[in-house]
Protein backbone atom coordinates (compact mmCIF):
# COMPACT_ATOMS: atom_id res chain seq x y z
CA UNK A 1 0.00 0.00 0.00
CA UNK A 2 1.48 3.51 -0.59
CA UNK A 3 1.06 6.59 0.99
CA UNK A 4 -1.63 9.76 0.52
CA UNK A 5 0.11 12.71 -0.01
CA UNK A 6 -1.64 16.03 0.92
CA UNK A 7 -1.14 19.86 -0.39
CA UNK A 8 -2.01 23.03 1.16
CA UNK A 9 -1.60 25.13 -2.07
CA UNK A 10 -0.98 28.76 -1.36
CA UNK A 11 0.21 31.74 -3.85
CA UNK A 12 3.28 31.47 -2.54
CA UNK A 13 4.04 28.79 -0.32
CA UNK A 14 2.87 25.18 -0.17
CA UNK A 15 2.05 22.98 2.37
CA UNK A 16 2.65 19.02 2.21
CA UNK A 17 1.79 16.06 4.92
CA UNK A 18 1.78 12.44 4.09
CA UNK A 19 0.34 9.08 6.02
CA UNK A 20 2.61 6.01 6.70
CA UNK A 21 2.55 3.36 4.19
CA UNK A 22 -0.15 1.73 6.26
CA UNK A 23 -2.23 5.31 5.53
CA UNK A 24 -3.29 5.33 8.98
CA UNK A 25 -0.84 8.15 10.48
CA UNK A 26 -0.95 11.83 9.30
CA UNK A 27 2.11 13.79 9.41
CA UNK A 28 3.62 17.02 8.29
CA UNK A 29 6.51 16.40 5.61
CA UNK A 30 7.54 19.84 4.51
CA UNK A 31 7.04 23.69 2.87
CA UNK A 32 7.72 24.52 -0.25
CA UNK A 33 7.82 27.57 -2.55
CA UNK A 34 4.75 27.34 -4.63
CA UNK A 35 6.94 27.39 -7.98
CA UNK A 36 8.68 24.27 -7.12
CA UNK A 37 5.76 22.16 -6.30
CA UNK A 38 5.45 19.88 -9.61
CA UNK A 39 8.94 19.40 -9.41
CA UNK A 40 9.16 18.15 -5.68
CA UNK A 41 5.79 15.77 -6.68
CA UNK A 42 7.87 14.44 -9.65
CA UNK A 43 11.19 13.74 -7.52
CA UNK A 44 8.96 12.54 -4.30
CA UNK A 45 6.79 9.77 -6.33
CA UNK A 46 10.58 9.08 -7.92
CA UNK A 47 11.06 7.50 -4.41
CA UNK A 48 8.04 6.64 -2.35
CA UNK A 49 4.88 5.50 -3.46
CA UNK A 50 2.46 7.61 -3.23
CA UNK A 51 -1.47 5.93 -3.95
CA UNK A 52 -3.67 9.17 -3.90
CA UNK A 53 -3.56 12.54 -3.28
CA UNK A 54 -5.55 15.25 -1.07
CA UNK A 55 -5.76 18.36 -2.09
CA UNK A 56 -7.12 21.40 0.45
CA UNK A 57 -10.12 23.58 -1.24
CA UNK A 58 -10.81 26.52 -0.03
CA UNK A 59 -14.11 28.02 0.43
CA UNK A 60 -16.46 29.93 2.40
CA UNK A 61 -19.20 29.44 4.97
CA UNK A 62 -21.74 29.29 2.81
CA UNK A 63 -19.96 26.59 1.03
CA UNK A 64 -18.78 28.11 -1.99
CA UNK A 65 -15.46 28.41 -2.94
CA UNK A 66 -13.42 31.05 -2.39
CA UNK A 67 -11.37 33.65 -4.16
CA UNK A 68 -8.13 31.30 -3.85
CA UNK A 69 -9.85 28.98 -5.90
CA UNK A 70 -8.67 30.51 -8.78
CA UNK A 71 -5.18 30.02 -8.65
CA UNK A 72 -5.78 26.59 -6.75
CA UNK A 73 -8.45 24.99 -9.93
CA UNK A 74 -5.18 25.48 -12.32
CA UNK A 75 -2.81 23.41 -9.89
CA UNK A 76 -5.59 20.56 -9.62
CA UNK A 77 -5.57 20.34 -13.36
CA UNK A 78 -1.72 20.23 -13.65
CA UNK A 79 -1.69 17.82 -11.25
CA UNK A 80 -3.95 15.11 -12.66
CA UNK A 81 -2.64 15.97 -15.94
CA UNK A 82 1.38 14.93 -14.55
CA UNK A 83 -0.42 11.74 -12.69
CA UNK A 84 -3.44 10.49 -14.55
CA UNK A 85 -3.42 7.79 -12.85
CA UNK A 86 -3.33 8.85 -9.21
CA UNK A 87 -6.98 9.91 -7.63
CA UNK A 88 -7.02 13.83 -6.90
CA UNK A 89 -9.77 14.24 -3.58
CA UNK A 90 -10.61 17.81 -2.40
CA UNK A 91 -10.84 18.26 0.79
CA UNK A 92 -12.76 21.56 2.99
CA UNK A 93 -9.56 23.03 4.15
CA UNK A 94 -12.55 25.85 6.40
CA UNK A 95 -10.09 26.88 9.25
CA UNK A 96 -6.84 24.61 8.98
CA UNK A 97 -4.62 27.74 9.23
CA UNK A 98 -6.25 28.97 12.22
CA UNK A 99 -6.33 25.14 14.18
CA UNK A 100 -3.00 25.11 13.26
CA UNK A 101 -1.41 28.16 14.70
CA UNK A 102 -3.16 26.90 17.55
CA UNK A 103 -1.58 23.73 17.94
CA UNK A 104 1.77 25.67 17.10
CA UNK A 105 1.00 27.73 20.38
CA UNK A 106 -0.43 24.92 22.55
CA UNK A 107 3.00 22.59 21.36
CA UNK A 108 4.53 25.04 23.46
CA UNK A 109 6.89 26.52 20.34
CA UNK A 110 9.07 29.75 21.05
CA UNK A 111 7.92 32.98 19.46
CA UNK A 112 10.58 32.80 16.67
CA UNK A 113 8.93 28.94 15.74
CA UNK A 114 5.28 30.78 15.92
CA UNK A 115 5.88 33.11 13.29
CA UNK A 116 7.62 30.99 10.77
CA UNK A 117 4.73 29.56 8.08
CA UNK A 118 6.55 27.32 6.96
CA UNK A 119 5.78 25.53 10.01
CA UNK A 120 1.71 26.36 9.96
CA UNK A 121 1.85 25.51 6.24
CA UNK A 122 2.77 21.92 6.89
CA UNK A 123 0.45 21.43 9.62
CA UNK A 124 -2.08 22.73 7.75
CA UNK A 125 -1.67 20.13 5.05
CA UNK A 126 -1.53 17.69 7.89
CA UNK A 127 -4.72 18.56 9.35
CA UNK A 128 -6.49 18.13 5.65
CA UNK A 129 -5.26 14.85 5.64
CA UNK A 130 -6.04 13.99 8.60
CA UNK A 131 -9.79 15.08 7.80
CA UNK A 132 -9.59 13.36 4.71
CA UNK A 133 -8.26 9.39 6.62
CA UNK A 134 -11.44 10.15 8.78
CA UNK A 135 -14.23 11.03 6.16
CA UNK A 136 -12.39 7.76 4.38
CA UNK A 137 -12.56 5.73 7.71
CA UNK A 138 -16.12 6.60 8.24
CA UNK A 139 -16.78 5.89 4.52
CA UNK A 140 -15.42 2.39 4.85
CA UNK A 141 -17.57 1.71 7.95
CA UNK A 142 -20.77 2.47 6.45
CA UNK A 143 -20.14 0.29 3.36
Amino acid sequence: MGRVLAIDYGKKRVGIAVTDSLQIIASPLTTIPAGDTEKFLVDYLDRETVDEFVVGYPVRLNNMPSESVKYIEPFIKRLRKLFPDKPVHLVDERFTSTIAQKAILESGARKKERKDKTIADRVSASLILQSYLEMKSLNDANK
